[in-house]
């Protein structure tokens, strides 16, 4: 198994790297937020790696950081996500941006993506609930339940994600669903 790649980068085709170890070139495919953090062409790079093998092919995709990997191992465990959709969601959205959707439970965010459809988001936020959100600095369990409700309640009259987002923050941590939902158009109201 490939875990990391140290080497001369060689060549810069978006998604794809070439990067030379001792004279080995290996065709490295990245998500575009470790993309665009690569050094010049002819530099040193070292990336964290997933190799993955299929009947077909042996493809090894690289990340700028661990927690980038990891985020992409989580992804293609769900059923009808694979490597290639995985790599999209990571280049649609950042780690922090997709942890923070999956703990509001926000599929709009994610539907943006492109390749990503109504039920894949779904089964995203449902197969992926618990597992990002909790380290990625996401609220405690305690007051998100709530908290989600409340997010949902103002989408569902119309508010966009990120109105609703906003009108949340105002909020206590501690406020209940009812009251929360009632502050919450109180200030968008303004």
């Amino acid at each position: 198994m490939i875990g990391r790649l140290s080497g001369t980068l060689v060549e810069k085709n978006p998604p794809e790297v070439l990067v030379d170890c001792h004279g080995v070139g290996y065709e490295v495919q990245v998500p575009m937020s470790t993309f665009y953090n690569l050094p010049a062409v002819g530099e040193t790079i070292t990336l964290l790696t997933q190799f993955i093998v299929r009947e077909d092919a042996q493809l090894l995709y690289g990340f700028g950081s661990a927690q980038e990997r990891q985020t992409f191992r989580e992804l293609i465990k769900i059923t009808g996500v694979g490597p290639r959709t995985a790599l999209s969601i990571l280049s649609g959205m950042g780690v922090e941006d997709l942890a923070q959707a999956i703990s509001l439970q926000e599929a709009g965010r994610l539907v943006k993506v492109p390749g990503i459809g109504k039920k894949t988001a779904e089964r995203l936020l449902l197969e992926l609930k618990g597992k990002l959100g909790a380290d990625m600095g996401a609220r405690t369990a305690a007051s998100s339940d709530a908290q989600v409700d409340i997010l949902q309640a103002l989408v569902a009259l119309g508010y966009s994600d990120k109105d609703a987002a906003a009108a949340l923050k105002l909020l206590p941590a501690d406020i209940s669903v009812t009251d929360g939902i009632k502050q919450a158009l109180k200030a968008l109201a303004k």
